[in-house]
């Protein structure tokens, strides 16, 4: 399986290619659009801020590239709200628009922000992804955008406030926490993605 992680230089490449590798696969990191358009499987990773992945994307001329894709592509964390149509970061960034919802900032409900450390998800959707997950299982995150829940919500998390945890549209699924941080469940989760 020829499975790409695209390079946006906003992410943790190397703990998703970890995780990759201890699956048994081999991907490839990568900012070039022939590579990107050959994988079977796309990995779209983020941290940091959705202006300067969105800069990046624009610089490497990749945000058409990715809007059209047609092969099964997760975005992680950042890379999930990049999928968003705007972010409400400093005052607004357009992102992707593949997902027609903006992405917010948290509100402050007695909980700390940004939403950092471990937390559950709840499954309202039956869906493949979430073969041999547990309702409940605990994931990692941090971030302090998130998605609402909305018709493209999969599972949500509840942190004071509900949130998308994951998403999908068409061929394109999110998670908002970090698979590759979140031992077991978060591996079989990718594991699950991989087998699509």
């Amino acid at each position: 399986m020829n499975i790409v992680i695209i390079d946006t230089n906003c992410s943790n490449l190397l703990s998703v290619k970890t995780m990759l590798h201890r699956l048994g696969h081999n991907p490839i990191i990568s900012d070039r659009a022939d590579v990107i358009s050959q994988a079977d499987k796309l990995f779209l990773p983020g941290v940091g801020t959705a202006s300067s992945a969105m800069k990046q994307l624009k610089k490497k001329n990749l945000i058409t590239l990715i809007q059209n894709c047609t092969k099964p592509i997760l975005g992680i964390c950042l890379g999930m709200q990049l999928f968003g149509s705007i972010s409400s970061e400093n005052n607004g960034v357009n992102t992707l628009n593949i997902i027609h919802t903006p992405v917010k900032r948290m509100q402050y409900h007695g909980f700390p922000l940004p939403h950092m450390g471990w937390n559950t998800i709840t499954i309202p959707k039956k869906h493949f992804l979430f073969y041999g997950i547990k309702e409940n299982d605990y994931f990692y995150f941090a971030h302090s955008y998130c998605i609402k829940v909305c018709s493209v919500t999969i599972s949500q998390t509840n942190y004071g406030q509900l949130f998308s945890s994951v998403i999908k549209y068409k061929n394109f699924f999110g998670v908002q926490f970090h698979p590759e941080k979140s031992g077991m469940p978060g591996q079989q989760l990718v594991k699950n993605f991989l087998e699509i």
